[in-house]
């Protein structure tokens, strides 16, 4: 990946995959935001059922995003494409085991029980092969740092080594890269996503 020239005419089929791929950021993206905004402004009780139901929608729209991207990022290398797809089937699993824990409160699992965060590992994990593979292939250098961070900032978390003002800036600073990730991504052409078909294995 990374080549910036157009190697051949794009098909129908590899604009959509583009526009889904990236369309998985931009929605990864946008679930984090609201995600910042909603703990910034989480003022009474996080047992509030309407509280928890909008968690509960947001989370499940970050994986639905995040399996956008797993599924139509363009890799040279297909046994990292079958790894990726792997450690996202991984994430859905946890994540059905966090909504089971949390009987239809998940935020109340991530919040009070030290193991929570850790089910969000594996989610992170593809959102960091994603944001990592751009910035190896187009020097988008926050892509290496969300991911470093995101998944130390769980750790962090679930080790109870931070406050709750401190896990508010710390997601506050990966949202921040996340966008500015997105901004840097989204608007290459589209050419860019494919690269040169006749590498792929």
């Amino acid at each position: 990946m990374g080549e910036r020239m157009p190697c051949q005419p794009l098909s129908k089929e590899d604009r959509i995959s583009v526009v889904l791929y990236r369309s998985g950021i931009v929605l990864i993206t946008a679930v984090m935001v609201v995600f910042s905004y909603m703990f910034f402004n989480l003022s009474g009780s996080r047992s509030d059922p309407a509280i928890s139901l909008k968690f509960d929608f947001l989370i499940l729209a970050l994986y639905f995003a995040t399996g956008l991207s797993v599924f139509f990022i363009h890799l040279y290398v297909s046994r990292f494409h079958r790894a990726l797809k792997k450690l996202y089937y991984l994430s859905v699993a946890a994540l059905v085991v966090l909504i089971l824990l949390g009987r239809g409160n998940a935020l109340g699992v991530l919040i009070y029980k030290h193991y929570g965060p850790l089910l969000l590992l594996p989610v992170s994990g593809c959102i960091g092969f994603i944001t990592a593979k751009e910035a190896f292939c187009f020097r988008l250098l926050e892509g290496y740092i969300i991911a470093l961070i995101l998944p130390l900032y769980l750790l962090f978390f679930a080790a109870g080594g931070m406050s709750a003002r401190g896990a508010l800036y710390g997601l506050t600073i990966i949202t921040g890269l996340l966008v500015l990730f997105t901004f840097r991504k989204v608007f290459q052409p589209m050419h860019y996503d494919i690269g040169d078909k006749s590498a792929y294995s």
